[in-house]
């Protein structure tokens, strides 16, 4: 098996991207962007994680099956996410049921 030797330069440039990410992280928690806070979130940590598994990892060097692998692991978690939240929004289509409205008759004389 062939090593590929990654220069330090990339590790370097990866590593002050990766900081400069989670500084734009902290400074955008402060800002309020509405709706968009967490899509705003969700986009600096999909960038994070798309640099630490790209390089870090080696995905840069290995081969079809192990890029297949991953792309089978984020659409088996998008389909997961996907289930998960078709049931959370429609929990409220079922109406909830009301008391019973006719009481017991007593059972004592």
């Amino acid at each position: 098996m062939s090593h590929h030797i990654v220069p330090l330069k990339t590790y370097i440039i990866v590593f002050l991207s990766l900081i400069g990410l989670t500084l734009l992280t902290t400074g955008v928690a402060f800002i309020d962007l509405g709706p968009f806070n967490t899509v705003v979130a969700l986009a600096i940590a999909f960038s994070k994680m798309f640099l630490v598994v790209y390089f870090f990892m080696h995905l840069r060097q290995s081969g079809g099956l192990v890029r297949v692998t991953v792309i089978a692991g984020f659409f088996w978690m998008a389909l997961l996410i996907a289930l998960t939240m078709s049931d959370y929004r429609t929990r409220t289509w079922t109406p909830v049921p009301k008391a019973w409205s006719i009481t017991a008759p007593p059972t004592h004389p």
